[in-house]
């Protein structure tokens, strides 16, 4: 299996092991599909965390494979590639890209899919198709311009350059930059960060902020209120609130807080 996925509490960790780059080609697109597939249906799952085996992420296609597709097989294959980084964002639970060594084409675009992204100091990013005579085919020129901004993400993609880690983080490409040994780490503390929120809480925030890049801010806006109300009229906020107010209200003061107990119990809740 060129995919594996673990199961740790309610946080998937998918990992691409197709040594030594794990290259994407059809056996690891097809494993990829299978192990989206079982995601998107298993039942208390909160988080996913994409990583990569042998000191690499993913150095994106198989070169020589894409250079002897047939031609009846061309539009499949952008097809598929396509639909799986769609996937990966589609999913309705934080996703987190995990990352060192190479980060390269479809690799990238698959980070650039995850909801968050953090690396160690070894990797390198890079949509390296338009000197090959391609264009990014997995949504590389759609999500990297919303993450760096328009003439950044041209001359990345122009070029075909290679960006570290510092640049990359420099740049809003990776939210963190982390030491090599700390990774696993990193990424464990982000999920349970995430998982610890209720999950129609999440899947609701995700679906909006999403969609915030996609329309224009009034459709935004009415989305926004359609997926608060819901959640608002659901049984369950009362017990979510209960616990706020309670953590609130046992809560430390802070050192420069008036002696003068100014504030009502109840205005400790507020959101």
């Amino acid at each position: 299996m060129t995919v594996r996925v673990t199961y740790e509490d309610a946080v998937a960790w998918v990992c691409m092991d197709r040594p030594p780059l794990n290259l994407f080609d059809t056996s690891q697109q097809l494993g990829a599909e299978l192990v989206l597939s079982e995601l998107e249906v298993r039942d208390g799952l909160r988080a996913v965390v994409f990583t990569g085996a042998h000191g690499h992420f993913s150095a994106g296609g198989d070169v020589k494979e894409m250079g002897t597709l047939p031609v009846d097989e061309v539009a499949g294959y952008a097809d598929r590639i396509s639909r799986l980084t769609r996937q990966v964002a589609a999913l309705p639970v934080p996703v987190i890209a995990a990352m060192e060594g190479f980060v390269l084409g479809g690799g990238c675009e698959l980070a650039l899919a995850a909801d968050v992204r953090v690396c160690a100091p070894s990797a390198r990013f890079a949509l390296p198709e338009t000197p090959l005579g391609l264009i990014p085919g997995a949504g590389g020129t759609q999500r990297l311009p919303r993450l760096v901004g328009l003439s950044r993400a041209k001359d990345i993609i122009f070029s075909g350059r290679m960006v570290y880690a510092d640049e990359a983080a420099r740049i809003g490409l990776v939210d963190a930059v982390v030491p090599e040994e700390a990774l696993t780490r990193t990424a464990r503390e982000w999920a349970l960060r995430y998982t610890a929120c209720p999950a129609g809480a999440l899947a609701a925030a995700k679906q909006a902020i999403d969609a915030s890049m996609e329309g224009p801010l009034g459709a935004g806006l009415d989305l926004e209120r359609a997926l608060f109300t819901p959640l608002l009229a659901a049984g369950e906020r009362t017990a979510h609130f209960h616990r706020f107010q309670q953590s609130r209200a046992g809560a430390p003061a802070p050192a420069n807080a008036p002696a003068a107990a100014s504030v009502s119990r109840d205005a400790l809740g507020g959101v």
